[in-house]
């Protein structure tokens, strides 16, 4: 059977290339194609591996007329190695997609436009990673032990030697971790490791599902003396981990900017990208324009990223999370940091939230929401209602920033066809190079 050629056209929010086969006999349309490894404007044979009345998703088999702006992955395990997806494309044209990818949410799933698209904010594309959650499996036909991201669409963990997204004092790790675990008594017990970098420490956290032998701790002492880091031990759920070894150190991040130093766990939620989120922080507040007399809401505050620069501004801020443990770290860290008095952290879930509990927490001058994936639909429908009932308390500027791009724009349809804003700008910022993932901010006035 002869290959079907095809044209891809675009690619989708899994860096997928986006083609058609041809016209039915009919007249219409052929079916979508989802080829990994294609890039917009080639034309590709394809293998299809998954089937669907509307759609199949293939591998690319062969490239009959390539992209100019197709580039040689830089990591030998591209290919294999589901912790990128986008390094067969040159870099800047992985943020227009990206601010491409954003504009259409936002256009197709809420008919909206912003009036400004920002330009994007972009770091090193390189070594930036510095959290990750490694998966660690002992395969016994193979007589090792890998570390790694998980192969592409796959449980299986990646037989990788190098990492060219993780920092290379990290990268260069890769294999001497290997050796140890694989030396531990606990060698099978191992599932994961999760990395956490800070402007001096690095940590890494052990998922051990069996306790460590004295033989054990010895072997994990020694190779934290040899490398640098902190281990610390998990041997349940994220709240049972502790440091271990060595427990004269702490990590923290700095924002100097704001002459704000934030100690952190690292099983804490984080930037991974420390670069780009000095970058994000910093464009936030400026396009919050918080004013001396401001009140100022920080929604899904985590441990004070946003909160703490905010303080240094505004008359009062009120940051709010859904757990107590984070908010009373955020409240801490605001004490350390010198602006106890000018912040008060609530615990508060945020995907619940009514108009009732809008009006109890009273009038704020300016929004910053920074949710999960899900995105923000509750508090965006509680402001709507907000509008409708004391339109007095409405904050008259709200900064978005999400790292999905349809609860964005879900949201967004919301503020803009309900509440009353309107979308001033919108724009990416590339914090995760060479994969699809999305981040991005958007800026709201009060009409």
């Amino acid at each position: 059977m002869q290959d079907i050629i095809i044209d891809i056209k675009s690619l989708d929010n899994d860096a997928r290339g986006v083609g058609h086969m041809p016209d039915n006999e009919d007249g219409t349309p052929g079916k979508v194609i989802f080829v990994e490894g294609a890039l917009p404007g080639e034309k590709v044979s394809f293998e299809t591996f998954k089937k669907k009345k509307n759609w199949e998703a293939a591998r690319l088999t062969q490239i009959h007329q390539e992209s100019v702006l197709r580039v040689q992955p830089k990591c030998p395990h591209f290919d294999m190695c589901g912790g990128c997806s986008m390094q067969h494309l040159e870099p800047t044209a992985q943020v227009a997609i990206k601010q491409r990818t954003l504009e259409d949410n936002l256009w197709h799933l809420s008919k909206v436009k912003a009036e400004v698209m920002m330009r994007p904010l972009q770091g090193p594309t390189w070594g930036y990673r510095y959290r990750a959650r490694l998966s660690a499996r002992h395969v016994a036909k193979k007589g090792t032990v890998l570390v790694g991201f998980h192969e592409k669409k796959s449980v299986y963990v990646a037989n990788i030697e190098s990492c060219q997204i993780l920092p290379k004092h990290v990268s260069d790790m890769l294999m001497p971790l290997r050796e140890l675990i694989g030396s531990l008594s606990l060698y099978d017990k191992v599932p994961q490791l999760e990395l956490a970098i800070g402007e001096d420490l690095t940590v890494l956290v052990m998922r051990n599902m069996a306790p460590l032998t004295a033989d054990d701790e010895v072997k994990v002492k020694a190779f934290a003396d040899e490398y640098n880091i902190q281990w610390w031990l998990q041997p349940k759920g994220p709240d049972t981990a502790e440091p271990f070894y060595p427990l004269d150190k702490q990590l923290h991040y700095l924002l100097p900017e704001f002459g704000i130093r934030m100690p952190f766990k690292p099983v804490d939620f984080t930037q991974v990208n420390h670069q780009i989120n000095r970058v994000l922080v910093h464009k936030a507040l400026r396009h919050l324009e918080v004013q001396p007399d401001d009140r100022v809401a920080d929604l899904f505050c985590g441990i004070g990223n946003f909160t703490l620069p905010l303080a240094t501004q505004a008359r009062e801020v009120v940051g709010i999370e859904g757990s107590t443990t984070l908010t009373e770290r955020a409240q801490a860290n605001a004490v350390v940091n010198g602006v106890g008095d000018k912040t008060t952290f609530y615990c508060r879930n945020l995907f619940e939230v009514t108009k009732d509990d809008l009006v109890a927490l009273g009038k704020f001058d300016r929004l910053l929401i920074d949710p999960p994936r899900d995105g923000a639909m509750a508090l965006s429908t509680a402001l709507a209602e907000l509008k409708e009932s004391h339109p007095e308390l409405m904050p008259k500027r709200i900064v978005y920033v999400s790292c999905s791009p349809s609860t964005l724009a879900r949201d967004a349809g919301v503020l803009v066809h309900r509440a009353g804003y309107e979308l001033k700008q919108a724009g990416v910022m590339n914090m995760f190079p060479h994969t699809s993932h999305v981040e991005s901010m958007a800026v709201f006035d009060l009409a």
